[in-house]
């Protein structure tokens, strides 16, 4: 074999080494995809490890009539540097803040938002309640 057809054949199982890599790489992003649920989750639990923590007041309660779904949507506000931010969480996910989503409405609460973006909030997620009738049952 002459260092020419040598070459051929080296290059040859480099480009199949790389196409197989490449499409390895491509089949474990696609599995690995993360549902929107799953998205909302990791976000909450983010803003609550690293979030700041400022006054709120839950505004209002927004339920959904559709069928086979039932989002529940607490409508809260809250200022940040003289902003006021005026948020929806959905707490469908979250068992204790759904159950007692109800009698919310007008109460003071606690928001943890982003400090780098501070419409980037939540009132609860799964180990940190704002919403203070809540949080003195949990603790």
């Amino acid at each position: 074999m002459n260092p020419g057809e040598r070459l051929a054949i080296t290059l040859a199982a480099s480009a199949v080494a790389v196409t197989s890599g490449t499409w390895i790489v491509a089949r474990i992003r696609s599995w690995r995809k993360k549902s929107p649920e799953e998205i909302e989750r990791l976000r909450r639990l983010d803003i609550s490890r690293r979030g700041r923590i400022t006054a709120g007041h839950v505004v209002d309660l927004i339920e959904s009539e559709r069928a086979g779904t039932s989002p529940c949507l607490i409508v809260y506000k809250y200022q940040v540097a003289g902003v006021t931010y005026e948020v929806a969480q959905d707490v469908s996910m979250l068992p204790e803040i759904f159950a007692s989503a109800h009698s919310l409405g007008g109460q003071t609460a606690s928001v943890k938002y982003d400090p780098k973006r501070p419409t980037n909030s939540i009132i609860a997620c799964e180990d940190w309640s704002g919403i203070l009738a809540i949080s003195s049952l949990t603790d």
